[in-house]
């Protein structure tokens, strides 16, 4: 499971959430062998008043939170934390100073999903990889 935040400046974030979404997306599936078909994203549009950051950024700053199972490698993290600079700069136009991303982890056992704990899921894909 991965459920995935997106925070930015209104004006800024939403004419690239599309392509920002596809991005992030491929980034997962690849470096987590996640399921192609499994796509959770919540795209917070900010007030530039209510969105605070350093000088050094512009105002493509964007925050990526990513909440998952317990379970992956530091080496997928990592892969993972790379590809999305890397197609972010590419694909969207972001630079990667412009980007910043947090990977959450928890136990399966702290999700519900579906009516169940997620522990007790069938789940299609691996987590540990």
């Amino acid at each position: 499971m991965a459920q995935i935040k997106i925070y930015g400046i209104r004006e800024r974030l939403n004419p690239v959430k599309q392509k920002l979404s596809d991005t992030i997306h491929s980034c997962v599936v690849e470096a987590f062998q996640y399921p192609v078909d499994k796509r959770f994203h919540r795209f917070i549009p900010m007030e530039r008043e209510n969105f605070v950051y350093p000088q050094d950024r512009s105002d493509a700053y964007t925050i990526i939170e990513i909440s998952i199972f317990e379970g992956r490698s530091v080496e997928a993290k990592k892969e993972l934390i790379r590809l999305l600079f890397k197609r972010i700069e590419q694909q969207v136009g972001i630079k990667p100073n412009d980007v910043e991303i947090t990977i959450f982890e928890t136990p399966k056992h702290n999700w519900g999903i579906r009516g169940l704990p997620g522990d007790e899921l069938q789940l299609s894909y691996r987590v540990n990889v």
